[in-house]
């Protein structure tokens, strides 16, 4: 007969069940089919479902549900998420797939050869070119996924704080600005002018694009520019 206490016998039998029940999940681990673990990783199902989102969000706007894109992908919404964790991350990769490659053109448009003001027209043209041709998908990024998710603001306005910084380096380098504090602050407010003028020119089509993109010139080369020298004088 054992001398354990009825205590010791339930503890011990708890530990035991407690250890099989350990041993199973790790089997299990082991054994779990390599698709479940690799749903999120395949670069071209990831791209074909964005693709899919893309169509839905072109069509019905800011209004495109979660259940319409994963029927567009001919997926259920469960396995949707699967491949970018939650809605949250659908909305991140749908951001950071579309303003990398407005940033890239805006700054391909500054950076080449010719004069400021050819530079500022091109850049702010193909700005309001982009946001115009994918007006849905914009407004879907800007105003949806941005007030729904906390993450996603943030992630647009470290890619607007990112833009301004490199405008005013390159403000610094040409000589337009010559003092570093000023530089940034023009920076940061072109680039906020330009948003925030867009956002007001797709209200508004009946203005011309040439207009606001000119009006804006003006303003950054001309207005700018005779504002600093009355401080000065």
């Amino acid at each position: 007969m054992s001398d354990e206490r009825p205590d010791e016998r339930g503890d011990r039998a708890g530990n035991v069940a407690g250890n099989n029940a350990a041993l199973k999940r790790a089997r299990s681990v082991g054994t779990r089919s390599p698709a479940a673990g690799t749903a999120r990783r395949d670069p071209d199902r990831r791209r074909a479902l964005l693709e899919a989102a893309d169509r839905v969000i072109q069509r019905e706007g800011p209004e495109a549900s979660m259940a319409s894109i994963a029927a567009e992908a001919g997926i259920s919404k469960p396995i949707l998420y699967r491949h970018f964790g939650d809605k949250s991350g659908l909305y991140q990769a749908l951001a950071e797939r579309h303003t990398r490659k407005l940033i890239e053109t805006v700054r391909a448009e500054f950076l080449r050869p010719g004069s400021v003001r050819d530079r500022a027209r091109a850049s702010i043209q193909v700005y309001l070119s982009s946001i115009s041709d994918n007006l849905n998908l914009y407004r879907f990024l800007m105003q949806r996924a941005s007030a729904e998710d906390a993450a996603i603001h943030s992630a647009m306005s470290t890619v607007i704080r990112g833009l301004s910084r490199e405008l005013a380096e390159v403000m610094l380098a040409e000589g337009e600005v010559g003092d570093r504090a000023q530089a940034y602050v023009w920076g940061h407010a072109i680039v906020g002018m330009v948003q925030t003028a867009g956002d007001w020119w797709l209200d508004h089509p009946d203005v011309l694009r040439d207009t606001v993109v000119e009006s804006l010139v003006d303003l950054v080369l001309v207005g700018l520019p005779a504002a600093a020298r009355m401080d000065l004088s």
